[in-house]
């Protein structure tokens, strides 16, 4: 699959179940650090909120989005 058909996975090739599922919170911190656009970081969000539902990952994922915004600037 290619980034262009689904904005999703990024040319690393990682879909959100793969950043995000991880029981080594190091390898899910590493994941989510490898977002670099807000449609994988959307992905990624969506993804959490209709599965996992834990505290701290929407925590993460929000500092992510707070990273992408400011490295724009």
């Amino acid at each position: 699959m290619s980034s262009s058909s689904d904005p999703s996975i990024e040319s690393g090739g990682l879909i959100p179940e793969q950043r995000l599922e991880p029981q080594n919170t190091r390898l899910i911190n590493a994941g989510i650090a490898t977002i670099h656009n807000t449609d994988t970081l959307r992905a990624c969000v969506a993804y959490e909120n209709a599965n996992q539902q834990r505290v701290q990952i929407p925590c993460r994922l929000e500092n992510r989005a707070s990273e992408i915004l400011s490295e724009g600037d």
